[in-house]
Order: C-alpha cells, then structure tokens, then sequence
C-alpha cells in the first residue's frame, strides 16, 4: 500500500479536500491513496488570528497549501522565501537542521511534512521573541 497513512483518534478530525472529516469513538486509521490529496489535521491548523509571529505565518502558508486554500504555485514560492527569512534569524545548528528539513520537504511538495518540521520552531521563536533567547 502506498500514500500517506492517517492514525487519528477519538472525534479527531481532519480536513481532505475541502471536507471536515470527524473521527467516531476509537482509534482508527485511514489510508489516503490519491496523490496531491489536500490534507490537514485539524489538531494541527492554525486559526487566521494567531498567525502574528513569522514562524506561525510560515506554517499559515504551508497550511493554506495543505487545505487547498491558495494558489499552490504562488503559496510555495512564498513558504520557500519564508523559510530562507526563517533562516537568516535562527541560527542555531539544531534550527539550521530543522529548516534544511522544512526546505527539503517542501521543495519535495511534502508540505505535511515541512509544516511539521517548522512547528518545531515555535517554542524557540516565542522564547526569542520573549528575550530569553
């Protein structure tokens, strides 16, 4: 079996393509076999009106990608610019490696995968942002 394999728990729900999809009451686990689907934990999704730091804004465009929200050509441009900014403030070697993660997975078109890299990056931007670097 190919494609990306979704375990989700209880009432969790997930967004492919377009559609709210909510879990029931046990673990299950879902294969999405079509390629390029458009898939985004939930769990996972920041709202609009937390996107106010230039990490959270990062991942908004790698979440715009994944929800299918967006132009995907001019969204990917702007996650790969991003994260070239990203790296230009972090620069740290577990950062760095973080970010060379984010870049691959996404010049790959794994945008999951890039989000999920980047999403390590909010505690280390909220303690910089809160000069406790």
């Amino acid at each position: 079996m190919s494609g990306l394999v979704l375990k989700l728990g209880p009432k969790e729900r997930v967004l492919i393509n377009g559609a709210v999809i909510e879990n029931g009451d046990r673990r299950s686990k879902l294969a999405i076999v079509t390629p390029n689907a458009n898939i985004l934990r939930l769990r996972d999704a920041i709202h609009p009106h937390e996107v106010n730091t230039p990490v959270r804004r990062v991942c908004y465009i790698s979440q715009l990608i994944l929800s299918g929200e967006t132009d995907k050509d001019v969204a990917h441009k702007q996650l790969i610019q991003g994260i070239e900014q990203l790296s230009q403030v972090f620069l740290d070697i577990d950062s760095k490696k973080i970010l060379e993660q984010a870049t691959s997975t996404a010049l790959a078109g794994e945008y999951y995968k890039a989000l999920k890299a980047l999403r390590y990056l909010l505690p280390r931007e909220e303690r910089l942002m809160a000069g406790r670097a």
